[in-house]
């Protein structure tokens, strides 16, 4: 599969960076003079995370988390798998979950509820993209990014199957392309 095999650009990647500045101008801006422990989800929130925190005037510790509910597929299994979990104690610290994207919202609802059990100052989640058709998750992030549709987004971290994640923009994936 090549590039030409995705729909057409929803975001480019100049739209990404700017709102990635404007996200970090407002979070810096509501955590003033706090420490911040920005939680990376991999694999797809890597691209984001690095523009977002680049735009973060604070004193910002980076960590990652890694939890899956999709596999190989356009579709989540809804079982939650943490494989990778944080490195930093967060009790009594401020977090801020970023995210590639939330459609159902019950990988994150349940990171969250996983998450306040260790005592943290605060939670809050940040998304590059917010997929509110899909949501089954009683959840409404924090900070978004954009607004997507219904689609089986691809691009700037986000994957099929392990493909299409290094695309510099934001596209997706037509459903004759998906080979399920």
């Amino acid at each position: 599969m090549s590039m030409t095999d995705v729909g057409e650009v929803l975001i480019t990647e100049k739209q990404i960076r700017a709102r990635a500045k404007e996200l970090g101008e407002q979070i810096t801006k509501d955590y003033r003079g706090r420490q911040l422990v920005v939680v990376c989800t991999l694999n797809g929130g890597v691209m984001w995370t690095c523009d977002l925190i680049k735009n973060i005037d604070l004193d910002v510790r980076l960590d990652f988390l890694s939890a899956h509910s999709y596999g190989s597929s356009t579709v989540s299994s809804g079982v939650i798998n943490v494989t990778h979990d944080l490195e930093t104690n967060i009790k009594g610290k401020d977090v801020l979950f970023v995210e590639d994207i939330i459609d159902s919202g019950n990988t994150m609802a349940h990171l969250l509820k996983l998450f306040k059990t260790r005592e943290p100052h605060s939670l809050a989640v940040c998304t590059m993209l917010n997929k509110e058709a899909r949501r089954t998750a009683d959840l409404k992030p924090d900070y978004i990014g954009f607004e997507v549709d219904d689609l089986f987004i691809v691009g700037y971290g986000l994957d099929f199957d392990q493909k299409y994640r290094h695309l510099p923009y934001v596209s997706y994936l037509r459903p004759e392309d998906i080979d399920d």
